[in-house]
């Protein structure tokens, strides 16, 4: 059978596969099957992948049987701890069942080492690993409008452009881990963004103002960003059904204050957006999404805008 390498892809002659379906990767898997891909699937918990196999994708049971019957295998898992378990385990790894010229494409966000290891373990199987790690949320994901950071070698990057375009825009980044790399910056960048938004709104309510109006007259200024516009309204509402886990941020967080321990690089906001996320998950909110930020700052300020209806504002 011809490889994803080998020839174009298209629906007529690659079969992929998709380990991992929650929030984001059951999205993601969707839209491959929508355009006519052949998907089998596994993930550990069977009921996840049912409006996949409604869709048509076909059930596997482990990693290793997922990639013997792929081309293509894309992986989204919850840590890097994961991501080893489901590609390289000895008897159940998806690497262990490619055939020769297969592709993994990892968009956990992991470890950059891990994805260099991962792609010298497919290297000498002669296989190919892709490390491209996604940003857009649960949004993007189901839009199709996800930022995807690829690590690897450019043209098999190039030649999976047909299945990256049906989830987003990729951005090829480099050898292998420097899609990490860069998915670890965006978080990064993400982190403060989030504490500013958060301390503002607190800010804006303490100091009497209509919450809902500010932040609708901040949006089109220098303070306007994608958080904002995301984020704001479900805040707003006290949604904080996980379009991205709090505890998934408290390990990407981490991951990227382990690799500025390791470039001996000092970033204090990202040292502070850390444990204040931490701090969500100490009490118990770690399976909430990123906008619950905003408990941890009524916490530290013994205030609460959850009655906060758009008229009622404090001392108003």
């Amino acid at each position: 059978m011809a490889t994803a390498v080998d020839t174009a892809v298209s629906p007529s002659n690659t079969l992929v596969g998709w380990i991992g379906t929650g929030v984001m990767g059951r999205s993601m898997c969707s839209h491959l099957i929508k355009a006519g891909y052949s998907l089998t699937v596994f993930t550990r918990t069977a009921s996840k992948a049912q409006p996949l196999l409604d869709l048509g994708a076909k059930l596997a049971d482990s990693p290793i049987a997922v990639a013997s019957q792929s081309d293509v295998v894309f992986s989204i898992v919850g840590f890097p701890s994961d991501v080893r378990q489901v590609l390289l385990e000895p008897t159940t790894g998806a690497l262990h069942g490619l055939r020769p010229g297969g592709v993994l494409v990892d968009m956990t966000t992991s470890e950059p080492s891990l994805a260099a290891e991962i792609a010298a373990a497919a290297s000498a199987k002669h296989c190919h690993s892709i490390d491209a790690p996604v940003s857009g949320g649960d949004r993007g994901a189901k839009s199709g409008n996800l930022a995807i950071f690829a690590g690897g070698d450019q043209s098999i990057v190039e030649k999976l452009k047909p299945l990256f375009a049906l989830m987003g825009k990729v951005n090829y980044m480099g050898s292998p881990g420097k899609g990490q790399f860069a998915k670890l910056g965006n978080q990064i960048t993400i982190a403060s963004t989030m504490v500013g938004l958060v301390e503002g709104i607190i800010y804006a309510y303490k100091a009497g103002l209509n919450v809902e109006l500010y932040l609708s007259a901040i949006s089109t200024g220098a303070a306007g960003s994608k958080s904002l516009d995301l984020n704001a309204g479900r805040i707003m509402k006290r949604d904080f059904e996980p379009g991205f886990y709090v505890n998934h941020f408290v390990k990407d967080l981490g991951i990227c204050l382990k690799e500025c321990q390791n470039m001996g690089l000092a970033l204090p906001g990202l040292a502070l957006a850390q444990q204040l996320y931490l701090s969500l998950k100490a009490h118990g909110e770690g399976d909430l999404g990123t906008t619950a930020l905003i408990l941890a700052l009524e916490r530290l300020n013994n205030v609460s805008l959850e009655n906060l209806g758009s008229s009622s504002t404090p001392g108003a």
